[in-house]
């Protein structure tokens, strides 16, 4: 089966940023799949041109995986209106991209951005193929949210264009249980359950070493660290908060790695506090980060105190848990759930600063419950979580809906997608 991937913000795996889709792709391949990929030659993460900047460029990976990387505007990281540039811009050359990827099976869009997913559905028509819509995350809900979007004829229209692909689609597929309600009362008749996970060799036979600290100058002490983007929904001025309660603590320290939006303002924040106690580092490609991690003592999410974001399962909390690291995490909602039921970590009030330095000091003084900690989220991924078994299940909806021709499932299989799918949540 020849699989159509049209994702804007896609990073490979020697690259910084979310790299489920080409973890998912190199699985597929490994099944004897033939995976394409039309991606922006502009890195999401950091806003720097992948690629020699050409008009198009093809590249294979060592398996197979073919990427093709369309240039396309590249202002996203400026203002809403450039990045609504940015993104219609990239829903035109990969629409003429992807017409001329032949011998097609079937067409996997993924939301957000929720106009690539336009693409996929235009595409896979004029294709007569089967349309695999994946949510990421819930376009224009968030947005909504936390004040991105707050035009109301911009918000009608775009929960119009919401609801016509979730209908459309041949079949849903979302990353977090919390967002199936959400997908059904929109429109989406069949829906799954494939969550984040881990890419569990990354994290095998790795050693912990002192590289971090020598990086950072530190002797010894415990680190805390935030491995993801910097931007407005993440609230790390919250977390920046929370250091400057903890620095009469000489031997705790947080280091905030990635990049984003908002980390220009975050480190001018931090130097206007005083933080001797927070360090920021470049954000490192997605094959190095289980090294990183390792070093560090705890691992911390967090997101906006707003209820949308209690449906999420936040791809960095099974990163810290395969690291082995205990999680402090100030996001409530389903990835709690996952957290607490495994005994890997502890919750602090999201948007409470006092909260999760209570919570870091707490992990700091008892080694031996973040080593519990720790162990317990290890095991978790093991269990729910592995990469390549979640891409099992993905390549079986989808062999499912090149077989079916439309994706309409067996009376077993809608049944099952109807509930949910939960044995994966």
């Amino acid at each position: 089966m020849h699989i159509l991937l049209i994702h804007q913000a896609f990073a490979a795996i020697n690259e910084p940023g979310g790299t489920r889709h080409h973890e998912f792709a190199r699985q597929l391949t490994r099944r004897g799949h033939r995976v394409t990929i039309i991606a922006s030659q502009v890195s999401y993460l950091t806003g720097r041109t992948v690629g020699d900047g050409g008009w198009l460029t093809r590249e294979v990976d060592d398996i197979g995986v073919e990427i093709i990387r369309c240039r396309n505007y590249s202002g996203w990281h400026r203002s809403f209106l450039h990045r609504m540039l940015s993104f219609l811009s990239f829903m035109a050359v990969s629409f003429w991209t992807g017409l001329r990827v032949a011998n097609v099976d079937l067409v996997w869009g993924t939301t957000p951005p929720i106009f690539q997913a336009v693409t996929v559905r235009w595409i896979a028509g004029l294709k007569r193929k089967p349309f695999l819509l994946e949510v990421r995350d819930l376009w224009p809900s968030f947005a909504v949210a936390v004040g991105v979007l707050t035009n109301p004829l911009l918000i009608r229209l775009s929960e119009w264009l919401e609801r016509g692909l979730y209908r459309r689609a041949d079949r849903v597929v979302v990353n977090s249980p919390g967002f199936i309600e959400h997908v059904h009362s929109r429109g989406a008749q069949q829906v799954e359950v494939v969550p984040n996970g881990v890419d569990l060799p990354m994290f095998e036979r790795i050693k912990k070493d002192q590289s971090l600290r020598r990086e950072l100058g530190l002797s010894e002490g415990f680190l805390v660290i935030y491995a993801g983007a910097h931007g407005m929904s993440n609230d790390l001025e919250t977390v920046l908060k929370a250091a400057d309660l903890l620095q009469s603590e000489e031997d705790i320290h947080f280091v905030f790695l990635g990049d984003g939006k908002e980390k220009t303002n975050l480190m001018a924040l931090a130097e206007s506090m005083k933080l001797r106690n927070l360090h920021f580092l470049p954000s490192i490609p997605k094959d190095q980060i289980a090294s990183t991690l390792v070093q560090a003592d705890a691992g911390l999410a967090i997101l906006l105190a707003v209820d949308a974001y209690r449906t999420t399962y936040p791809n960095k909390v099974f990163d810290y848990m395969a690291a082995g690291l205990p999680v402090v995490l100030a996001i409530d909602g389903v990835i709690r759930q996952v957290v607490e039921g495994a005994g890997a970590g502890l919750f602090a009030q999201p948007g409470d600063p006092e909260a999760i330095a209570e919570a870091v000091k707490r992990l700091a003084t008892d080694p031996a419950l973040a080593e519990q900690l720790g162990k317990a989220g290890r095991r978790c991924v093991e269990g729910d979580f592995d990469r390549e078994h979640l891409a099992a299940k993905m390549a079986l909806i989808m062999e499912t809906i090149a077989v079916n021709g439309k994706g309409r499932a067996s009376d077993d299989t809608a049944a099952e997608s109807k509930s949910g799918g939960m044995d994966d949540g």
